[in-house]
């Protein structure tokens, strides 16, 4: 006697797959939980599709997939919500949506085959199998500048972007791109971007992004979120640290302390952006005070030029700039600067400001930045050296992927690198902020 085999939906398959995602990877089942997961057949999403809060996963998709390729596409949802791709690099997506759908994925893709490549389940096979179409490359690990922080380092997303961008641009006929990344311009879609050394397409990713409806969220919406993520992290290494299950370095790192930048900035400000016009005896000098030597200290109520250099080669948004320049403005309304200059740089100074004291108001509304390549921050020392100018401090915004070396300065300098924990330069002072942090 024969018993028919009862049938098991798409929605059950991925209910499946994620239960024993949480049972195999404890550590994540707090982000799993982050959002909602549902099986659709909107025929907009062919694959899967994230927010970068909520997943949507192609009916006829899961269909086509194995258990440990459909294990390995919810992982990839997931970490997308973990690393708050689609809102850390929703600037990204403004110069190519394609582009920036790679640089995610080759991210995470070569994440998820490093945490989870060799495990095997009870019968001994792959937990997980990357689907077809993937955006995997093993140049992306480790090793070089664009390394990001992490046991075997992985270049982060923003790093990736440039490069495989630059390169499209760089072999296209005329020497210039549309910023699409040759695709349709949906905010949705894979692309079809060419690979310009070989000609080959490029891989088309099996999820998409909606940059869109990440963007259609609230503030509150997204400050509901980053408390979602970090409470789930939290949760998740504390779970990896007591069952040793692996990702408490990862999740170590994202719980690390965030600097107050801007705290930083006026320590800068404060402690370098001082004059020395006038002198008095009401506060003598401290280091000379031990010998018996008493002699004035110096104050002013004004001091010189302040720069403020930024760093045009893509990676950094207009959201980013326009937050970093705002401070410095303000910043300069307490110190009365003589003059803010403001540049902007890729391989040369494309276009260099100047604001008086009583334009500072204006600054984030008058400036226009200008620029696009590569990212050689020597241009700027030698630029103002030209021109005379003699910057009493620089403050430079750079996502610290630097050709050539950090330039030769001979004035206070304050970095500001984003995405690059790595990046250290050889002298004056650095700061290291997430672009997520910088609001």
């Amino acid at each position: 006697m024969f018993h028919a085999v009862e049938s098991v939906t798409e929605e059950q398959r991925l209910y499946r797959v994620c239960v024993q995602i949480m049972q195999q990877v404890p550590h994540i089942a707090a982000i799993m939980m982050i959002g909602s997961r549902v099986i659709t057949d909107d025929p907009e999403i062919t694959t899967a599709c994230t927010n970068g809060r909520d997943e949507w996963y192609s009916r006829e998709f899961v269909k086509s997939l194995s258990d440990a390729e459909l294990r390995f596409l919810v992982l990839h949802e997931v970490y997308h919500k973990l690393f708050r791709h689609l809102i850390t690099w929703a600037h990204l997506s403004k110069i190519s949506h394609y582009h920036a759908n790679c640089a995610c994925d080759y991210y995470i893709n070569l994440h998820i085959m490093d945490e989870y490549g060799e495990i095997k389940t009870k019968h001994g096979k792959p937990f997980v199998k990357m689907p077809e179409n993937g955006c995997y490359d093993e140049k992306y690990r480790g090793g070089g500048a664009g390394a990001a922080s992490g046991e075997r380092g992985r270049w982060n997303a923003a790093r990736i972007f440039k490069d495989i961008y630059d390169k499209e641009i760089e072999g296209s006929p005329n020497g210039s791109g549309d910023g699409d990344g040759n695709g349709d311009g949906d905010n949705k879609s894979q692309g079809k971007g060419t690979n310009a050394s070989t000609g080959e397409p490029l891989p088309k990713g099996f999820d998409a992004h909606d940059w869109d409806g990440a963007k259609d969220m609230s503030d509150e919406e997204k400050g509901e979120l980053n408390r979602e993520v970090e409470e789930a992290v939290r949760q998740g290494a504390l779970v990896a640290a007591k069952t040793g299950s692996g990702g408490a370095r990862e999740l170590g790192e994202l719980l690390k302390p965030k600097i107050n930048w801007r705290e930083a900035l006026r320590e800068f400000f404060m402690s370098t952006c001082a004059g020395s016009d006038h002198s008095t005896w009401r506060k003598p000098k401290r280091r000379l005070i031990g010998q018996d030597i008493y002699m004035p200290s110096t104050y002013s109520e004004r001091v010189g030029v302040i720069a403020d250099h930024n760093d045009m080669s893509g990676s950094i948004g207009d959201r980013e700039q326009a937050i970093m320049l705002g401070a410095v403005s303000e910043l300069c309304k307490q110190v009365k600067p003589e003059k803010l200059i403001v540049t902007y740089w890729d391989t040369k100074v494309k276009r260099c400001e100047e604001y008086a004291e009583h334009e500072m108001d204006d600054v984030t509304t008058k400036t226009k930045p200008t620029g696009g390549g590569g990212t050689d921050v020597r241009c700027v020392p030698e630029y103002l050296s030209k021109h005379n100018i003699n910057p009493q401090a620089s403050i430079i915004l750079t996502d610290g992927h630097l050709f050539g070396g950090w330039g030769s300065w001979d004035h206070p300098t304050l970095w500001v690198i984003l995405d690059n924990p790595k990046a250290t330069p050889p002298f004056g002072k650095a700061i290291h902020i997430n672009s997520e942090d910088l609001v």
